[in-house]
């Protein structure tokens, strides 16, 4: 790839004109224009230590298994029960908020809800940014430094921009998008966890045949450009997650579905990480449409004794303070 195509970290750094000391003042600036108090600014230094964290999860021993969380009381309920890190997922998010999938939903509604979860909990969230809410690796850096202020401390990022394979990201663009992350991020004092992400597989895009070859060329360009751990949604062939493996020798992520190894059969295969996407959003909905099947068709409540969280566990959890 020509030099001409990726700007060097320098380059990046004098556009963006921003600094390692003047990262406290801009998110605390930026988290006033958002509405949000002073006390809810998170420290800098912390906030790095959760990225430094999230990003050791990816290298084992044991795979990143995180079921996406899309509010606040989901985030609380994946941490009570252990899990050392919380994912979003943008079209979990989206679909509460009212919208189909697919970037319909605006940067601000969806970090409003990111920064709500990444106050309410203490372990590191990591972020669902679709392809960031920007066509420029400029309007990519002002997501990153809202990103930043939300107080997330990763973020999945994904090279497509609309429903098919017209809206594809050039490879040489993408891989400028990543570093304006990178640089940005690390001016900023907080090093972003990157999983860049290529829709390849999962939408799917070119012929068959090809999809292997060009999978691997565009996660290892990700993955020179900045990224920490590369994602290779729609692919659950336990041969093509093997390969991938050893072809990338970078952390992967999987997404889970129907059809796809274990989680046990994933660690032992060498995958980083395993996502839910929206499924886990989904399967509460499930829940929650048998029980409205359940009042309309039979004028039974049975169904909301069996899977219910009693009402104190679910308000002590929402209460409990985070200092």
């Amino acid at each position: 790839m020509a030099n001409c195509e990726i700007c060097s970290g320098q380059e990046w750094l004098s556009k963006l004109d921003v600094s390692t000391r003047e990262a406290g003042a801009y998110l605390l600036a930026l988290n006033s224009a958002q509405d949000l108090s002073g006390e809810m600014a998170m420290n800098i230094k912390a906030q790095a230590e959760k990225a430094e964290k999230l990003r050791k999860l990816h290298h084992g021993p044991r795979i990143l298994a995180l079921p996406n969380a899309w509010d606040v009381v989901s985030a609380r309920i994946l941490e009570e029960l252990g899990y050392p890190a919380i994912a979003t997922s943008s079209a979990a998010v989206a679909f509460s908020l009212g919208y189909p999938d697919g970037q319909r939903i605006s940067r601000r509604e969806m970090l409003e809800v990111v920064t709500r979860i990444a106050h309410a909990v203490k372990i590191p969230v990591t972020a669902d940014m679709e392809s960031g809410y920007g066509k420029t690796p400029e309007e990519i850096a002002e997501t990153t430094k809202q990103l930043v202020a939300s107080g997330a401390v990763g973020l999945n990022f994904e090279d497509i921009t609309g429903d098919d394979e017209s809206s594809h990201v050039e490879l040489s663009l993408q891989v400028k998008k990543i570093r304006a992350i990178r640089d940005t991020s690390a001016a900023l004092g907080v090093p972003l966890v990157i999983n860049a992400r290529t829709d390849v597989y999962l939408m799917p895009i070119g012929p068959a045949a090809t999809r292997f070859e060009r999978t691997v060329e565009r996660l290892r360009a990700y993955r020179e450009a900045g990224a920490d751990c590369l994602f290779a949604p729609g692919v659950c062939d336990r041969e093509i997650i093997a390969k991938l493996v050893t072809a990338l020798g970078a952390p992967l992520n999987v997404l889970v579905s129907q059809g796809c190894p274990s989680l046990d059969d994933l660690e032992k295969m060498g995958v980083a990480r395993a996502s839910a996407g929206s499924s886990a959003m989904r399967a509460a909905m499930g829940a929650f449409q048998r029980v409205a099947k359940d009042w309309l068709a039979r004028g039974s409540y049975d169904s909301l004794q069996q899977v219910t969280v009693p009402y104190p566990e679910l308000n002590s959890m929402m209460a409990r303070n985070l200092s």
